[in-house]
């Protein structure tokens, strides 16, 4: 069953992230040479930080994917959260 693309969804806000359910990129030139691809992007729902919330178009997937880039979130229980 696939679920319905995410209402907020807005093909003018992408990522080119790969899909962890259809690996749709799997065999694609321009993804394997991490090149921006018209084919294989996904919706960037929204981001909090440097984690992104995605969907992909074709299997309609759901995910949070950590970038690890700009402003990174802090894990709990890390030294900056106790102000060490």
């Amino acid at each position: 069953m696939l679920l319905p693309i995410d209402p907020q969804a807005d093909d003018g806000r992408r990522a080119w992230v790969p899909c962890p359910r259809c690996e749709d990129d799997r065999d694609c030139g321009p993804c394997g040479e991490r090149r921006t691809c018209p084919e294989h992007w996904r919706y960037l729902l929204a981001n909090t930080g440097s984690l992104l919330h995605l969907q992909c178009p074709g299997c309609t997937h759901l995910w949070d994917h950590e970038t690890g880039f700009g402003a990174t979130r802090t894990p709990p229980g890390h030294a900056a959260d106790r102000g060490a």
